[in-house]
């Protein structure tokens, strides 16, 4: 069995971990918020508990760690472009769940999607790169140094500034002038919103296969944590993965 095979099938069954988390912690909100309707007798004074204090909400995070946790195991054996694109199968594992956990409908559209999906993911698996070399810190600097990628994070700074100075500006309308605001508002603010997550929680993808090419290379060889390198890619990994979540 190829590396890229076990990289592949540890990272679906991390995604599918994390969907299923994802659900749980959607559930134990809604307990929360069903408990507080149902005690809450229009004077406000019920103050439910943290969501912390649930069961399910904790469990949810477990799953949501261990999820995490072996997406980034399986950045060793399998190239980033293949196990990126298989993140994909959480919208499929997310059809089950949804309906099983929270008891959701599914509808025509969703299916249809969702076996998009999956033929994507066939062909992802059957033509994609299945290679994964591994680097030394002094290849991995040259690479993040490259023109090309110094460009395209200067062009990633910049599509996340405007995007948060748009929802910024769009909070603040809409919290002074809610009733005659237009409908653009209301549908720039969620994207601008999910663009500034979504293009700086990526990232740690990106950090997340360095460390863990590192990782590779100190159980095959002699190589030890040594350089500043390491450590900047550990510590833009955590900060980009914590806003992810956050």
């Amino acid at each position: 069995m190829g590396d890229w095979i076990i990289g592949a099938l540890i990272n679906i069954v991390g995604s599918v971990a994390i969907n299923f988390g994802t659900n749980l912690l959607k559930l134990g909100h809604d307990q929360r918020e069903k408990l507080y309707s149902s005690n809450n007798q229009g004077d406000g004074k019920f103050v439910p508990k943290s969501v912390m204090y649930f069961q399910t909400w904790r469990i949810g995070i477990l799953f949501f760690a261990v999820g995490n946790c072996l997406n980034f195991m399986s950045f060793a054996y399998a190239a980033q472009s293949l196990l990126a694109a298989l993140g994909s199968i959480q919208f499929v594992s997310n059809i089950a769940f949804a309906y099983v956990v929270l008891n959701k409908t599914i509808s025509v559209k969703v299916m249809v999607a969702t076996t998009f999906i999956v033929f994507g993911n066939v062909f992802l698996v059957s033509f994609g790169n299945h290679q994964s070399p591994v680097y030394t810190p002094e290849q991995l600097i040259a690479k993040y140094s490259n023109l090309v990628f110094v460009l395209y994070c200067m062009s990633l700074v910049f599509v996340v500034a405007l995007s948060q100075y748009l929802y910024r500006s769009g909070e603040t309308i809409l919290s002074d002038n809610a009733k005659d605001t237009s409908t653009h508002w209301r549908t720039l603010l969620p994207f601008s919103y999910a663009i500034v997550s979504g293009a700086i929680g990526s990232c740690s993808v990106l950090f997340a296969k360095s460390l863990s090419n590192m990782l590779r290379l100190t159980m095959s060889s002699r190589y030890q944590f040594h350089s500043w390198f390491t450590y900047s890619i550990l510590l833009l990994f955590l900060c980009t993965a914590g806003f992810w979540v956050m």
